[in-house]
């Protein structure tokens, strides 16, 4: 071999060399950082201002990216990344049966023995844990309660007491009608989910019992043409008067906007809602749980498990994650998350203060109420029809006037029998 030849298989390694060195160091670069995937892009800043820098406090040499998704494409394009081997180090989890989905498929990994998981109770864990309970996929992060939000001022000036009982809520409704310019109930129904989630969802437990109703139903021993969840219909038809002029038009968006320009006087809410109306509203506002049936002694809310945080099962840095998931089942995460997104609640048994007085109101109801979830999000949507959706469309059309709540019950029970053996 001539020295020119063994010079230029030096340099052609050489080359190698350099190539393979760089690609090791991109490796170990992209492996320092950690990347959360979310469908919560609007509260991106207390993630990368407040939540991130408070852990590198402890843990400085763990960088961690957080990446939001537009909410309505988040599903889509998690599963896309997924697929394609490019999602991020740690998931957010919507709660049940859609996340159970990708633990099932091997998309997430069993966090039984994450440090910190024993801080949460089998409830707040039941969102993101298999049917029999024994693993668990996802870290629980938040629950959001259900209720209304009213305009303090507005009650003030027409002399209105917080309703205790139903018949009190439909006597201040009638007020506000008759004696004012503000729509009594800022709610529309153009959205669709609204309905079902600040209308059936919310009213619901005080009928159905609480957890009694998602057991009962998810059993086969109660029917939606029951007469617990018939009267929840009936109880929403009577909301049609007090919905104010084109609320089949009225979007989500809408009605946060008329609540904060000081045109309603109470708003159908999730806790959610508290920070917008923080923004916008320049009044005092304030909660009240469901108002009760006339007689009944227990008050029963939806406290529902509303977003956890898994691992990715293809992670390439799963020692890190765990590290950061740990930390997020601590005291520490807890108080940060519940104070700087009020109306999100934590799940964890810890002992934490939170200091707007809206969200303590709504915290508050824990001791007062039983709590339960949204009925429609454990195995009962599984199939198609998928009751979810029935909900909203059956109970737009109840509060539209367009159909009869004991029609409703009907639809969404036919809807079951064809798919759900315990109804069958």
């Amino acid at each position: 071999m001539s020295f020119l030849t063994i010079k230029g298989a030096f340099r052609h390694m050489a080359k190698i060399g350099v190539g393979v060195f760089a690609l090791a160091t991109l490796t170990a670069e992209a492996g320092d950082k950690l990347v959360i995937e979310s469908w919560r892009n609007d509260d991106a800043k207390v993630w990368n201002d407040v939540i991130i820098p408070a852990f590198n406090k402890s843990h400085p040499d763990i960088k961690v990216t957080f990446s939001p998704t537009p909410p309505a494409d988040y599903n889509s394009a998690l599963q896309a990344k997924l697929q394609a081997g490019t999602a991020g180090d740690l998931i957010t989890c919507r709660p049940f049966d859609v996340s159970l989905a990708l633990y099932q498929k091997g998309n997430l990994e069993k966090l039984n023995d994450l440090e910190g998981m024993n801080n949460f109770p089998d409830v707040a864990k039941t969102a993101w844990s298999t049917d029999d309970g024994k693993d668990v996929f996802c870290l629980p992060m938040a629950s959001v309660i259900h209720g209304y939000i009213y305009n303090k001022e507005i009650f003030k000036e027409l002399g209105l007491s917080v309703p205790k009982t139903e018949s009190d809520f439909f006597k201040v409704l009638e007020k506000i009608k008759d004696e004012s310019r503000y729509t009594p109930l800022v709610m529309g129904t153009a959205d669709q989910w609204e309905a079902a989630t600040m209308g059936f969802q919310n009213v619901g437990p005080n009928y159905w019992k609480g957890e009694e109703g998602p057991k009962a139903l998810i059993d086969g021993k109660e029917k939606l043409t029951d007469p617990e969840y018939v009267k929840v219909w009936e109880h929403l038809a009577k909301w049609k008067p007090f919905l104010g002029r084109g609320y089949q038009a009225q979007k989500y968006a809408d009605s946060q906007n008329l609540f904060t320009l000081g045109r309603g006087a109470i708003y159908p809410a999730g806790s959610w809602d508290i920070t917008t109306f923080n923004e916008q509203a320049d009044f005092q506002f304030g909660a009240f749980p469901p108002p009760t049936p006339d007689g009944q002694k227990t008050c029963y809310i939806s406290d529902h498990t509303d977003i956890g945080i898994g691992l990715n099962a293809a992670s390439a840095n799963k020692k890190e994650a765990r590290i950061f998931l740990s930390w997020m089942a601590g005291s520490e995460f807890a108080e940060l998350y519940a104070n700087q997104l009020p109306g999100f609640f934590p799940l964890g048994n810890h002992k934490i203060s939170i200091k707007d007085p809206v969200a303590s109101e709504f915290l508050s109801w824990r001791g007062q109420c039983e709590q339960t979830i949204r009925n429609s999000y454990q195995i009962l949507s599984r199939g198609t029809p998928n009751m979810e959706n029935q909900l909203w469309n059956v109970t737009v059309q109840v509060l539209n006037g367009s159909m009869e709540p004991k029609a409703a019950a009907e639809e969404v029970e036919k809807g079951l029998k064809t798919w759900y053996q315990p109804h069958m």
